[in-house]
C-alpha cells in the first residue's frame, strides 16, 4: 500500500514548464503513450464511495513492450492536494486482466488515452500530461506535501488552481455536458503518436 500524493493544475503551454525542468537539472525519464481503464460493478458501487479501479497499459515511445497494471485508488483525504491510497499490480496481459476483472462483477465503464512526458525533479515525479478533450495538464507526485509544494513553486506554478478531480471525472462530467455517449476516448489518429 502507498499514498499518492499530487498536485495536478492544468496549463496552456506545456513547454514552458519542461524549459523550466530543463533548467533545474531534472532529469527526463521518458516519454509515453496509455491507454487508461476504468472499472465498476453494475451499481457503480466505486464510484458512490469515491474510489477507483483502473487498468493501464502504457508503452514508452521507442519501445514496443507494453506495461500492465491494475490500480485501485481509495477515497481522497481532505487537504489541499489530492492524496489517497493507491493499490498497484503490475501483470501480463491486459485481456486477462480484464477477462479477470469482469468474473470479479468489474465491468469496463470509460475508457482513454494519454500522452505522458515524465520528469524527475527534487524527490518528486512530474508528468506533463496530454488528454483528448481536456488539454494539457502537469501533476507533480511525491512523498509529502512540503516536497510536493516546493517542486510547484520551483515549477512558476503557484499560481495555477489545483485540480482534486481525475481525469477520468473530468472527462465523464465533459461527455456528459456535451451529450456524449462514448464509452472510449481518443486521439485523433494522426495524432496518436507516442
Amino acid at each position: 500500500m502507498a499514498v499518492e500524493i499530487e498536485a495536478k493544475m492544468q496549463v496552456d503551454r506545456p513547454e514552458v514548464i519542461e524549459a523550466i525542468l530543463k533548467r533545474r537539472g531534472a532529469d527526463f525519464i521518458g516519454e509515453f503513450f496509455e491507454v487508461n481503464g476504468f472499472f465498476d460493478t453494475a451499481d457503480r458501487r466505486l464510484l458512490a464511495s469515491d474510489q477507483g479501479l483502473r487498468l493501464r497499459v502504457s508503452r514508452k515511445a521507442g519501445h514496443d513492450a507494453e506495461t500492465c497494471v491494475i490500480t485501485h485508488k481509495g477515497p481522497q483525504s481532505h487537504g489541499p492536494l489530492k492524496s489517497r491510497e493507491e493499490t498497484e499490480l503490475e501483470v501480463g496481459s491486459a485481456e486477462n486482466a480484464a477477462r479477470l476483472l469482469g468474473h470479479l462483477g468489474f465491468r469496463p465503464t470509460l475508457s482513454f488515452e494519454k500522452r505522458r512526458r515524465s520528469w524527475s525533479l527534487d524527490g518528486c515525479r512530474i508528468e506533463i500530461d496530454q488528454v483528448p478533450l481536456l488539454g494539457s495538464f502537469i501533476e507533480i507526485e511525491g512523498p509529502d506535501e512540503p516536497s510536493v509544494m516546493r517542486v510547484r513553486e520551483a515549477l512558476a506554478l503557484g499560481d495555477k488552481p489545483l485540480i482534486k478531480a481525475s481525469y477520468v471525472a473530468m472527462l465523464a462530467s465533459h461527455l456528459q455536458d456535451c451529450g456524449d455517449t462514448r464509452t472510449h476516448v481518443g486521439f485523433a489518429p494522426d495524432d496518436a503518436r507516442s
